[in-house]
This record gives structure tokens, sequence and C-alpha cells, in this order.
């Protein structure tokens, strides 16, 4: 039994839609902006946990009283 044409042309405009809004959401997930942002509001998040801050802290205080150390000496 063959397909009406004009109901072949239908479900062929229903595909393109779907596509078209598909192609949309990938494109807003993909967004090198909203990727940056995720990305740096992670990494601040991250820094706040105190299990990482304050030995990030030490390790900083341990190189700059090295670097005076070796500029003093």
């Amino acid at each position: 039994m063959a397909r009406d044409p004009d109901t072949i042309e239908r479900d062929i405009e229903q595909a393109r839609e779907a596509l078209a809004s598909t192609l949309d959401q990938l494109g807003e997930k993909a967004n090198p902006k909203k990727l940056a942002d995720s990305a740096k509001t992670s990494v601040l998040a991250k820094l706040e946990d105190p299990k990482v801050k304050y030995p990030l802290i030490g390790a900083g205080v341990l190189v700059v009283a090295l670097l005076v150390r070796k500029l003093f000496r």
C-alpha cells in the first residue's frame, strides 16, 4: 500500500523540525561561553573546599618563603 505524498511531506517536515530542535539544544550545550562559565564555577567551588584551600595556601607560603630565602642568601 503506497503512502500519500502529503503524508510523506508532513512526516519529512516533522523530522526536519525535530532535527532543528535537537541541533538548537546541542548548540546551547556546546556554547563555549557556557562551558567556560561552568568550568570557572566548578573550579571556584573546589577552591572553597577547606581540604583544597588550606593546602594551596600552605604551598603558596612555602614557595614565597623559598623565594625570599633565595633572594637574601
